[in-house]
């Protein structure tokens, strides 16, 4: 799949680790312009440029965010130093796209709003599943009525992760937890179908450090439905989806909240529409398409993602976390 002709922002990488190299990497593969990266030591940032061919490397995050050839920052450290990096950056004049969990708890979220707004920036949280093709189809099938009234969503998000206590899913001073890394992706999911819950019963498992390692959710919505979420960092599942209405349902393959295959079946068991997802690299260019093509149109926020359903999303989570029992040393 190619990609649109935009005018072209300078992008700025803050933080060198995986999810850096991933997106990075799907910059390149979109033929965006990546022109600065930021990491506390100036080896780490050499090797990640010479990686990627970026020309300017900067040993300190201030030292990314002065940088006058950048337009736009990806932030992608760990969750507790997202809303201190993107809030520094909006205060730079940079655009910021904002690694998941856009923050560690809903009032970071709010305040890094409110500096978007105060500086007159783009602030929007890299939920790249939002902007793939499979969930663009997915959206457009949702609300034009082809499953008739749409009654539940179920969707689970579980992988087998490190038992150290000090990886940082384990570990609660990083933000540490199943649910902010992995239970948001379907939680944010069914925001997109469904909107805002109603309510939001939550139950889960805490690990030895007293991070979740198991979080399973029930929301319900003002319709009447219902959906069923559930996250592990310890046991890996089958990582599918299904969203169901009275006339079909839409079955996502494995792995759903990535580039997937998907099929709308009709209550008799007939396949009505097939998708298959075709895309260069892992699919995170898409989310700085859209941030690009924001920003060319003078918005300042995403119809896809509002930043208002950021906040509110972060809420949510801050209500499970309150359910389950979890604090992070942050919150004081």
């Amino acid at each position: 799949m190619s990609s649109p002709s935009l005018p072209g922002l300078r992008w700025g990488i803050l933080a060198t680790g995986g999810i850096a190299h991933s997106f990075t990497s799907d910059l390149r593969t979109a033929g965006r312009d990546v022109r600065a990266v930021g990491s506390r030591t100036a080896d780490s940032a050499e090797r990640f440029a010479a990686q990627f061919d970026i020309g300017h490397a900067h040993g300190s995050y201030d030292a990314l965010l002065a940088d006058d050839d950048v337009d736009i920052v990806y932030i992608a450290t760990p969750h507790p130093l997202h809303a201190e990096n993107a809030i520094a950056a909006l205060e730079h004049g940079k655009h910021v796209l904002v690694e998941k969990p856009f923050t560690l708890t809903g009032d970071e979220a709010e305040r890094v709003r409110a500096a978007a707004e105060h500086h007159g920036l783009l602030a929007m949280e890299a939920m790249w599943t939002r902007y793939l093709p499979h969930m663009t189809r997915i959206r457009s099938l949702v609300r034009s009525g082809a499953l008739g009234e749409v009654r539940t969503l179920e969707a689970d998000h579980t992988q087998s992760i490190s038992t150290d206590p000090a990886h940082r899913l384990n570990a609660l001073e990083l933000g540490g937890g199943a649910l902010l890394d992995l239970g948001i992706y379907p939680i944010s999911f069914s925001w997109d179908v469904f909107g805002a819950p109603t309510s939001t019963v939550a139950r889960g498992r805490l690990g030895d450090t007293g991070a979740d390692t198991e979080v399973a959710t029930i929301a319900t919505y003002a319709s009447g439905a219902i959906a069923s979420t559930l996250s592990s960092s310890r046991a890996a599942g089958p990582n599918r989806a299904a969203v169901v209405g009275t006339d079909a349902f839409i079955e996502i393959d494995k792995v759903w909240y990535a580039a997937s295959d998907f099929r709308l079946i009709g209550s008799d068991g007939a396949v009505r529409e097939e998708f298959r997802s075709e895309i260069d690299g892992r699919g995170m260019q898409f989310q700085a398409l859209a941030a690009e093509q924001i920003i060319a149109e003078g918005r300042r926020d995403s119809d896809i993602l509002p930043i208002a359903e950021t906040v509110a999303i972060m809420r949510q989570l801050d209500d499970i976390r309150g359910q389950l029992g979890v604090r992070y040393p942050q919150e004081g």
